[in-house]
């Protein structure tokens, strides 16, 4: 079994891999669709957003290994990690076909995830790190389609039938605790915005929300009241479903170290 390799966790590195762990894991989630979708069309749809997450995060690691200069790559920082060295927000690690989760949780899930991501690949479009800002470039294209198929879903079941709203409100009060986290400043992104690198993370509250509450009164749905609960995967605190997550992804690197195909 391969042993867990250990990171040079500047601020700068802990910013890029924030926002890698959150496309990767996020992906990871989106996979388990991939036969199971209820129409076909959705099956495709799924397993290519989930494409479009995985090439953001291979681009944003291959980059965080660079600037971490450890010598790894992309296939390292992304299978070779403890959980508590992944930096995603908690709400992308949270099941979606298990439990009580389906596919109303997964729909809100990437509109809330895409309306997050759009003003962060906005922003940092204008990073000082040039090649941050041309994976930005690219990945808001990718992320506008998200948003659009997302809010399309959201509204068609929010304001679809008696059962579809039903499940779809409560798919809302499942997430809703996690959706701070989103919003939450530290030190990482105080130095990333002092520095030119990337905004704050509180920066992306108004025009994520924005968005997010306007598709919520299309689809006839009400948000919860904001609660006191914070969730702290961003600063590599987990739940319970994230070890799950990572035991099937990193279970082939482990096993057979530098395997190819």
């Amino acid at each position: 079994m391969t042993a867990s390799i250990a990171l040079n966790l500047t601020p700068d590195v802990r910013y890029v891999l924030r926002i890698a762990d959150t496309c990767l894991v996020h992906a990871q989630r989106l996979a388990e669709w991939c036969g199971h979708a209820p129409v076909l069309e959705e099956d495709i749809a799924l397993a290519n957003l989930g494409l479009d997450l995985l090439g953001q995060a291979r681009a944003l690691l291959t980059h965080a290994a660079q600037l971490e200069g450890g010598g790894h790559d992309e296939d390292a920082l992304a299978f070779l990690r403890d959980e508590r060295d992944y930096f995603n927000v908690t709400l992308v690690e949270l099941p979606l076909r298990r439990g009580d989760a389906d596919f109303a949780d997964t729909q809100l899930r990437c509109l809330i995830v895409a309306a997050w991501l759009l003003p962060l690949w906005q922003g940092l479009a204008t990073s000082r790190d040039r090649s941050l800002a041309a994976i930005a470039g690219k990945a808001a294209k990718e992320t506008r389609y998200h948003l659009e198929h997302a809010a399309d879903w959201v509204v068609r079941l929010g304001d679809g039938s008696e059962e579809s709203a039903r499940r779809m409100q409560a798919a809302l009060l499942r997430a809703w605790p996690y959706v701070a986290e989103l919003f939450d400043d530290d030190a990482v992104d105080a130095a990333a915005a002092d520095s030119g690198l990337g905004p704050r993370a509180s920066a992306l509250r108004e025009p994520c929300l924005g968005v997010v509450n306007a598709v919520f009164a299309d689809a006839r749905l009400t948000p919860p009241a904001d609660s006191a609960f914070r969730s702290h995967g961003k600063q590599g605190q987990h739940s319970e479903h994230m070890g799950f997550v990572l035991a099937e992804m990193q279970h082939l690197q482990r096993s057979f170290p530098a395997g190819v195909w």
